[in-house]
């Protein structure tokens, strides 16, 4: 599942919009989303699902839709957590494990998509940290009513949370390479080294 908001200018990439402007800024995370399902759907682990912050009926959903051959589905209402836990709650019915990516995080790879589902055999939990302390990457083969209980969402403490969140109920859990996302100004130069790499014009 790729967690995604729809790219209109002024509601995505806010933190981005001082540098590049708010028109940049959601074209660029249009690009981003559509690099993760090209990720996802080349990963070949399961169904592609494209879970929407915002109305699944908006034109550029409906267009992943038709492009990348992905479901869409609406995120629950909630903080992420309580998001996130729906949508496992809802893929664990219909199948024995699931994966949730940020639509933020443009240098996680085919391999790292494959390792976590792989792990998932073997492990109750699958994280890719990130490198400014959250993660881009969960899954999971069930639900726990507190697993994402006490996670303050958007700061740095975020994967150190979650550790101690699956240590408290008990999961054993498997941990990937650590990958960077773009979410501030200074993760705009990273862009380059991608390949290919995601281009963008400053507004």
């Amino acid at each position: 599942m790729l967690f995604a908001k729809a790219p209109i200018a002024g509601e995505v990439k806010t933190r981005l919009i001082p540098a590049i402007g708010a028109d940049a800024a959601a074209l660029l995370h249009q690009q981003l989303v559509e690099r993760a399902l090209l990720c996802l759907v080349d990963a070949d682990v399961g169904q592609v699902e494209l879970c929407c912050a915002s109305e699944s009926t908006h034109p550029f959903f409906l267009g992943c839709q038709q492009h990348f051959g992905v479901s869409l589905t609406q995120q629950r209402e909630g903080d992420l957590g309580e998001r996130m836990r729906a949508a496992f709650d809802h893929a664990l019915l219909i199948s024995s494990a699931a994966l949730i990516v940020g639509a933020d995080c443009p240098s996680i790879t085919i391999d790292d998509v494959r390792t976590a589902a792989a792990q998932l055999e073997r492990h109750d939990a699958a994280l890719v940290p990130a490198d400014d302390g959250g993660y881009v990457l969960i899954g999971v083969r069930q639900t726990h009513a507190t697993m994402f209980d006490d996670i303050e969402w958007g700061t740095a403490n975020v994967l150190a949370a979650q550790r101690d969140r699956f240590r408290s109920i008990g999961w054993q859990w498997s941990e990937g390479a650590t990958r960077w996302d773009v979410d501030r100004p200074e993760d705009l130069a990273r862009l380059s080294e991608l390949n290919p790499p995601i281009s963008f014009k400053r507004g």
